[in-house]
């Protein structure tokens, strides 16, 4: 294995080039190969500065699930301004946009986020970040329902779309497929209320 020539980076350079070599470790042997130690080894940096970024394994696995996460806000954040004001348009946006980010970070994710389950503070953060998407989620949609959209159903439509998506990623089928499940999924929810 080749390691990479250590070269004095800023910090907020460095900490991109470890995320980087992180999302590649995960990538190509998965979550569990993914320590602090072989990061650095892999980064061509000493231990101290991996501990420096990021503090622990659970603080590493906590900033690829926020990049995650903020990559599938903006990509829903962009799409919701240029699409239609429609139930229909904002159902395929928000579809759309959440198997494409999954879609987008690979076959990764699924380990990512099931590496944060493991621990208390990961899914504590992971709960957060859902909660974030979820409102966001039932904010677009809440103008062409004719009562409230319950909680129950956007997390229904949640982890309908996280397990979709996470098969479409796995290869298991085609990704249109799993988007236009969650799109179905996301109007009888809009429908229905």
């Amino acid at each position: 294995m080749q390691v990479a020539t250590r070269k004095r980076l800023p910090k907020d350079e460095r900490g991109r080039q470890l995320l980087d070599v992180a999302w590649a470790i995960v990538r190509s042997e998965g979550t569990d190969a993914l320590t602090l130690g072989y990061l650095a080894e892999r980064a061509g940096v000493t231990k101290p500065v991996v501990y420096d970024h990021f503090g622990t394994r659970t603080g590493l696995l906590g900033v690829l699930y926020g990049e995650y996460d903020s990559r599938q806000h903006a990509l829903m954040d962009e799409a919701l301004r240029a699409s239609g004001k429609s139930l229909p348009a904002v159902a395929k946006v928000i579809a759309a946009a959440y198997v494409n980010c999954v879609m987008e970070m690979g076959r990764e994710m699924p380990g990512v986020s099931a590496a944060l389950a493991g621990s208390p503070e990961l899914d504590a953060l992971k709960k957060e970040l859902e909660a974030e998407f979820l409102v966001k989620c039932r904010n677009a949609l809440q103008p062409f329902a004719k009562r409230p959209i319950a909680p129950a159903a956007m997390r229904a439509m949640l982890g309908a779309a996280e397990a979709v998506s996470f098969a479409a990623a796995a290869g298991e089928f085609d990704p249109v497929d799993a988007e236009n499940e969650i799109y179905d999924a996301i109007l009888r929810i809009a429908q229905r209320a």
